[in-house]
């Protein structure tokens, strides 16, 4: 999986090293959002190059598949309906939340569904297809999967682990309380379950309470010497997070004590990037395979009239994942619509990336929050072929030079501000792999850091070459 480069031996001091090894994780940037009226959405990476996504569509009718050789021309690739709700009876309404995965050889759907006549009788089913490619491929409906416990349940979804497959769910026990919990069962087909399930999640927190008692959606990614697995919480509206649960890859996953939860949501609504109830994730990896991909759902606007079920407008996302030097995943913000940002390490300090901190700009390691070291590439304010650097998290904010120092500010709409924030983008000046950034109004002199500030300098040495030198990721 994607991790970053770290350095071979502790740097010390603000005097450059010999060159940091080029990060294995360089910069993907999408154009959000992907899909409109399409939420819970899963994306799966065959062998055949192509990316397949499903999704739920507003009218819980119809399970519709579209694919791409590139997770971007998902975005405009057609869209075919493979399978219709049943005219009456059982999975004849509400039809949620299909995965698409495939499995020794077969194409399998997993999906949830209610009767026509009792919508909120909800359990999940599957469908397969022999077919090479399975949107025009014939579906064989293999039927509801059989759970211990008869009652509202729903969000399946399988991975291997180990050489074990697991299902893992979401469902209500009268037993435990109100609510959905996360369950988990090992698999003896990809239709069916063996032995007992466990419960591994249940909402505790205030943040999984909030306008419903829920905890759904559950998704799989292994890391290193760790397994995850995301959740979304709360209801369906501004209040809908993501939630982490994590076990060593050697821990015996049926083992409730094994998964231990964040305290906090690790993904949330942000009001300063207008995105609200962000869940219902899935994970892919970038076409090269070096970076995850967060694949998720939200809504741009916080206040819904009526239930949050009834409205259409949640849309499909991504954005990279990131990750933290002890091998825990960085999920960030869920940034602005338009291009998601990039992150900046120093060619010479691999450990160090572009950070504000304070509205200074700065080279430093382990930033946290993540959104301080993440910056849109946007189209140069000045035009002239120029970019500028625009903050994820503070939007409208862009780095520029003031007095020969880099700073993080407001656009005030001056040509003085436009001048400034605007830079030519050059191939690195220590290496051409990386990137280097020219001002636009003081030809000559570029970003680089110095004592760990970012400042703008005319280059005249190997160091100075060094110091304004960048990789993205």
């Amino acid at each position: 999986m994607a991790v970053l480069v770290a350095l071979a031996a502790c740097l010390a001091g603000p005097a450059p090293a010999a060159q940091a090894a080029a990060p294995a994780s360089p910069a993907v940037t999408f154009t959000n959002p992907i899909a409109l009226q399409r939420a819970d959405p899963h994306i799966f990476k065959h062998t055949d190059g192509f990316y397949y996504f499903t999704a739920t569509v507003p009218a819980y009718d119809k399970i519709v598949m579209r694919r791409a050789t590139t997770l971007q021309g998902l975005s405009t690739a057609p869209e075919t309906t493979i399978w219709t709700k049943h005219a009456s009876g059982e999975m004849g309404a509400h039809i949620w939340a299909p995965e698409i995965h495939f499995i020794d050889g077969k194409w399998y759907v997993y999906f949830t569904a209610g009767w026509s006549n009792d919508k909120w009788r909800i359990r999940p089913y599957v469908l397969e297809s022999s077919s090479a490619n399975p949107l025009t491929g014939t579906w064989t409906e293999k039927g509801r999967i059989s759970l211990p416990l008869d009652t509202f349940s729903l969000d399946a979804t399988t991975f291997v682990h180990n050489g074990t497959r697991y299902l893992s769910w979401a469902q209500s026990d009268p037993a435990v309380g109100a609510g959905t919990n996360i369950y988990l069962a090992r698999m003896a087909n990809p239709w069916t379950i063996t032995g007992s399930p466990v419960m591994i999640a249940r909402p505790t927190h205030a943040w999984e309470k909030a306008g419903a008692i829920v905890n759904e959606g559950p998704a799989f990614l292994q890391h290193g010497s760790k397994v995850f697995m995301t959740f979304s919480a709360s209801a369906t509206d501004a209040n809908y997070c993501l939630g982490l649960l994590t076990a060593n890859a050697t821990a015996d996953l049926m083992n409730p004590a094994s998964w231990t939860k964040n305290p906090e949501p690790v993904f949330k609504s942000n009001d300063a990037t207008g995105q609200y109830g962000p869940g219902h994730n899935s994970f892919t990896v970038s076409e090269d395979g070096k970076s995850d991909i967060l694949v998720y759902h939200d809504r741009d606007y916080k206040n819904i009239s009526g239930a949050p079920l009834n409205d259409p407008n949640r849309r499909t996302r991504f954005q990279k994942l990131y990750w933290k030097a002890d091998g825990t995943p960085d999920f960030g913000i869920p940034v602005a619509d338009g291009v998601t940002p990039q992150r900046f390490s120093s060619y010479n300090f691999a450990d160090r990336f572009i950070r504000h901190w304070e509205y200074r700009a700065r080279i430093e390691a382990n930033v946290s929050p993540l959104a301080d070291s993440q910056f849109r590439v946007v189209a140069g304010l000045t035009g002239s072929g120029t970019v500028s650097l625009e903050s994820a998290n503070f939007p409208g904010y862009y780095l520029r030079h003031k007095n020969y120092a880099v700073w993080l500010e407001k656009n005030d709409g001056t040509a003085q501000f436009a001048s400034d924030a605007s830079f030519y983008k050059r191939a690195g000046l220590a290496d051409s792999a990386g990137v280097s950034y020219e001002s636009y109004n003081l030809a000559g002199r570029y970003v680089r850091h110095y004592e760990y500030l970012l400042q703008v300098q005319t280059p005249s040495t190997a160091t100075d070459r060094a110091d304004a030198t960048f990789y993205a990721q």
